[in-house]
């Protein structure tokens, strides 16, 4: 962990970030690198943005810098790591790289940035504006047994560096591996770049894209050895365009997703939302017949005094018995509905243009912000319930409330982040960094959950129920093992899932890749999508367990609405083993052990929709009844 980006995170600074937090959602996204791999010559194009950028996002990229001929760019060193473990990443100086001869300069970072796993330090290349570098040296370095050891593990596993010029990212390999064909046998050669070159295009006074090369020729065998002297050097070439500042993140979208890819893409989501929006369709259509059937049915027995209530109206009087664990219950509706105005916040913000894959952190910084803000809704819909339900211990409501996400989310932090340290990775987080993150919760998570909670507690509102609750409940009847929990909550995510699956691959290659993901528009709806089939698998599943007079259906709506959470989380382990190249402890456990709060996280969200859809449906059925 580096003690400069643990000093510039200093506890000293804590209280004056928390007052001050809202500035960082203007700073910057971490950008992940979508260089293609090739065998020997590498070829990597610095960067890449939205197809569309929205307005806000061209007010947030500004005018850019400008420079004067000859003026002194920097060139910072980000990161270095193995290809296809994304999250495992080094710092850049960690291996034997030149090092500036005035010492190595950390970047000012934003929580964000830090939090993304980046840690930009100074480099000693010098590319000046406009000046062009025919073969310029470096350095000169004699390698020791070690710094060798360190070369040919970073060649092995095709580690790549990360470095961003005039805020644009670009991306190349350390090395490349050669198979020689021997009879019998098959030998490894490993050979370390020792030449970048540095394409650079300009528009007058400002930077427009930058792509680096290295060249196959000019490298050197490492595969044996204790001690190598070797020469680093690099180039650099100035050309001007036509493309202003305010596009110069267009031309890399196409390296996420080509045209023809993309047509693919809008044809497999519409072909998936058309099917599942066709059987949602027809499940309403057979529900709302039965339902009509019901309504002539009991209003027929209604005239008839001596009639034997059956079905879901027999149990009017235990419909609307509150649940078991209600401090837990309202703790979960409470936390998922932030969670819902949390993604909906998000994705108001990414379909303005706020989030560019080169910002660095704006997505880490906006999700703890909003997460935050929206805290006292949580503290309010939670203490709102508790008290309808007549619930007497209302601090225990509020802390449960939250801690119920934030609880088992630092566990599995802690764990991972003792993960990374031991790795000496930069996703460990250093302890100021965590120290602001604590901070945050400590002055508005909390609060302002406490603060909803009292909005909640002092409200006047009152439980609508329809029907009257008797004073002791039915015996629920023995039921098939299809109708017991776990095989509903199997057929309540199947069908939620199916509308999400496709657009799941391009998330997880994005997230736990190298892709860069884009088109929000198409995961909004995808999103919308999800919310609707969520809402009526669980009022359908809800109707046929009060159909066999099963009262007890408060917990079930929310565990079959939540169910798509455990499907995501399956998805999980078939993204990994079979379309992913991931290997290693700490990308394993990072995996799936943040996989595991994101599919938690839609656990509470989706089953707060199912119960509240449920809800809905429940009170709208016994109010055209006649209850006694």
């Amino acid at each position: 962990m580096p003690q400069q980006t643990a000093a510039r995170w200093s506890v000293g600074s804590v209280a004056a970030t928390a007052v001050s937090i809202c500035v960082l959602l203007a700073h910057a996204s971490c950008a992940r690198p979508t260089a293609d791999i090739a065998s020997t010559a590498v070829d990597v194009s610095t960067s890449l943005a939205p197809a569309s950028p929205g307005a806000v996002g061209r007010a947030l990229l500004g005018d850019g810098k400008s420079y004067q001929s000859h003026e002194k760019v920097p060139l910072y060193a980000n990161k270095v790591g193995p290809f296809h473990n994304p999250t495992e990443t080094y710092q850049y100086y960690d291996y034997p790289f030149c090092q500036p001869e005035e010492g190595k300069v950390f970047k000012p970072e934003d929580l964000g940035e830090v939090i993304g796993g980046n840690r930009l330090v100074n480099t000693p290349y010098d590319l000046s504006f406009m000046r062009d570098y025919p073969n310029e040296p470096l350095c000169g370095k004699t390698l020791t047994a070690d710094e060798l050891q360190k070369f040919r593990r970073a060649v092995k596993d095709d580690f790549y560096f990360q470095m961003y010029y005039d805020d644009l990212p670009i991306w190349g390999f350390i090395g490349k591996v050669e198979k020689i064909m021997k009879p019998g046998d098959t030998e490894l050669r490993f050979y370390l770049f020792t030449h970048v070159h540095f394409d650079i295009s300009y528009n007058e006074d400002k930077v427009i894209e930058i792509n680096v090369s290295t060249d196959p020729l000019r490298t050197v065998d490492i595969t044996e050895g204790d001690s190598m002297s070797v020469q680093f050097s690099y180039s650099a070439t100035w050309k001007p365009t036509t493309i202003p500042y305010d596009r110069r993140m267009e031309k890399y979208s196409r390296y996420s997703f080509l045209p023809q890819h993309l047509e693919i893409h809008w044809f497999s989501i519409i072909n998936s939302c058309v099917t599942v929006l066709l059987l949602t369709g027809f499940l309403a259509t057979i529900l709302m017949r039965v339902l009509k059937n019901d309504f002539v049915r009991y209003t027929r027995e209604d005239e008839i005094d001596d009639a034997e209530e059956t079905g879901w109206k027999y149990i009017h009087g235990d419909v609307f018995r509150f649940p078991v664990n209600k401090s837990l219950f309202c703790a979960f509706v409470g936390t998922g509905t932030q969670l819902l105005f949390m993604v909906f916040f998000i994705f108001m913000l990414a379909l303005v243009g706020v989030f560019y894959p080169y910002n660095r952190g704006a997505l880490f910084t906006a999700c703890i912000l909003i997460y935050a803000c929206t805290a006292g809704i949580a503290g309010y819909i939670s203490s709102l319930y508790y008290k309808q339900m007549e619930g007497t211990n209302w601090v225990r409501n509020v802390i449960l409330t939250a801690m119920l996400f934030c609880g088992p989310f630092f566990l599995t932090f802690s764990f991972l982040n003792t993960v990374a340290i031991g790795y000496r990775s930069t996703a460990a987080l250093p302890f100021g960094t965590i120290c602001i993150v604590i901070v945050i919760w400590a002055l508005i998570t909390f609060p302002l959950t406490v603060l909803g909670g009292i909005a909640g507690k002092n409200s006047k509102s009152e439980f609508y129920a329809p029907c009257r609750t008797t004073k002791y409940p039915r015996e629920v009847p023995a039921l098939p093992w299809y109708r017991k929990p776990l095989p509903q909550m199997c057929m309540a995510g199947f069908l939620p899932f199916s509308a999400i699956y496709i657009e799941l691959y391009y998330i997880f290659a994005s997230v736990w890749g190298h892709k860069v993901y884009t088109i929000y528009s198409i995961l909004f709806i995808v999103f919308i999508i999800l919310i609707i089939v969520t809402a009526f698998i669980t009022i359908a599943l809800t109707y046929f367990q009060l159909a066999v007079e099963d009262h007890e259906w408060w917990w079930r709506s929310i565990f079959c609405g939540g169910s798509t959470g455990l499907f995501i989380y399956g998805y999980c382990f078939y993204y990994y083993y079979a379309r992913s190249d991931m290997s290693g402890f700490m990308q394993t456990s990072f995996f799936f052990g943040y996989m595991a709060m994101v599919c938690y996280g839609f656990f509470i969200m989706l089953g707060t929709v199912g119960f509240r859809a449920s809800l809905l449906f429940v009170r709208h059925i016994y109010r055209a009844i006649k209850c006694e």
